[in-house]
């Protein structure tokens, strides 16, 4: 009679192949490797268990290892493939967006710029319309360059700008149309990778076109006119909400904001993150939070001769060159990058930037870029963490 005691391991002779493999090795905390080593494990092959001491240094590192890897798309580049996919990609049912997604290296050709943020170039062409749809995903539009597209959102007619941030929540009905003489081209960033690896995501096709009511190019949109004045809300909505209802951040205030730090700085008062390096962070005005539950975007201007100190943070951020030039490190990685430029920095990669702008090739000066990473999700999480390494040591 066989018992527990006899080492006997009853095998499942219909169980199908497993996709767990073990192998016993010798090692630091590892059992000897013996016949009966091999036997249990597979055992736990055709029980598809994965025993933790053969997977602790991979689970639970030292330290976050990313995925991702750093790497650098050049705007000019970008442009010109958009352009030409202009020529043969028609805007409409099926694929929905002209949209080229960044698809990281060491990411498997998938088209996610990390684990949990999606970045692309979408470029529309004079007179064309994007069909209306909506998703869970949250998503924002960031424009580098152009003007004369109105996206529109629940029936509001949103301008798109030079320097434009425009934030939209998820589930909510959007389309764009281009009336300008001139394509336009600006990225798109959503948390597509992390609702899909969380298996989240809905997704709703809407109306065929928008209405003539729609396609009117206002100054500003309803949602400038309630929410676009700084330092003061409606009295009339006092709620809050989960993500920012305010749909375009003009590049004027952002612009206002970073070169006023950097006048204080000069002056003597406190108001920028660190000599020669100004920063603001775009908010959602009913509660002072990230402008959508789980992308945290913000804008920096770094002056020329002034290096970032090294910062490291849990969760992955893309970057683009709004403006100027400079020097980046990401890790072993270091570029040259210039206008439009975008480059991802993996979660727990240290960051590093030297401005190199001049007024041939920066309206402000500096080098400015427009960031926006997951932070949102792991300060929920309470797994943020940030180091950052000064002339003292880190911090």
């Amino acid at each position: 009679m066989s018992t527990l005691s006899d080492n006997a391991l009853p095998a499942d002779t219909d169980a199908p192949s497993s996709p767990v493999h073990l192998n016993a090795v010798a090692g630091p905390g590892q059992p000897d490797p013996s016949p009966a080593l091999e036997e249990l494990y597979r055992g736990f092959e055709r029980e598809l268990l994965v025993p933790l001491w053969t997977e602790i240094g991979d689970l639970m590192p030292g330290h976050p290892r990313s995925a991702a890897t750093p790497h650098l798309w050049r705007w000019n580049r970008l442009l010109a493939l958009a352009d030409r996919a202009g020529d043969l990609v028609p805007v409409g049912r099926g694929g929905e967006r002209r949209a080229i997604a960044l698809a990281n290296p060491t990411l498997g050709g998938r088209p996610f710029a990390t684990p949990t943020l999606w970045a692309a170039i979408q470029y529309l062409l004079p007179g064309e319309d994007a069909p209306e749809h909506r998703h869970t995903q949250h998503a924002f539009r960031f424009v580098v360059e152009g003007e004369g597209v109105w996206t529109v959102v629940g029936g509001d007619p949103v301008p798109m700008n030079r320097g434009d941030f425009l934030p939209q929540s998820g589930w909510n009905w959007h389309a764009h149309h281009n009336a300008a003489n001139r394509p336009m081209a600006w990225i798109d960033g959503l948390d597509i990778p992390f609702q899909y690896y969380t298996e989240q995501q809905f997704f709703e096709f809407g109306r065929e076109a928008i209405s003539d009511a729609e396609r009117i190019t206002p100054d500003r949109s309803r949602s400038q006119q309630l929410w676009g004045h700084p330092g003061v809300r409606p009295v009339a909505f006092t709620e809050p909400t989960s993500a920012t209802p305010l749909l375009n951040y003009r590049w004027v205030h952002t612009d206002a904001a970073l070169r006023d730090q950097l006048d204080l700085a000069a002056a003597g008062y406190p108001g920028v993150v660190e000599p020669g390096h100004a920063a603001v962070r775009y908010i959602n005005p009913t509660t002072g939070g990230d402008v959508l539950p789980t992308i945290r975007t913000q804008a920096h201007r770094i002056t020329t001769g002034t290096t970032t100190a090294p910062r490291r943070e849990v969760g992955s951020s893309v970057y683009q060159v709004f403006d100027g030039s400079g020097v980046v490190t990401v890790g072993e990685h270091r570029w040259s990058v210039t206008r439009g430029d975008l480059f991802v920095v993996p979660s727990w990669a240290e960051l590093s930037v030297t401005g190199e702008a001049s007024a041939s090739d920066s309206d402000s000066g500096a080098l400015d870029l427009f960031q926006f990473g997951d932070a949102p999700i792991f300060a929920a999480l309470h797994g943020h963490r940030e180091q950052i390494t000064t002339t003292g040591g880190q911090q």
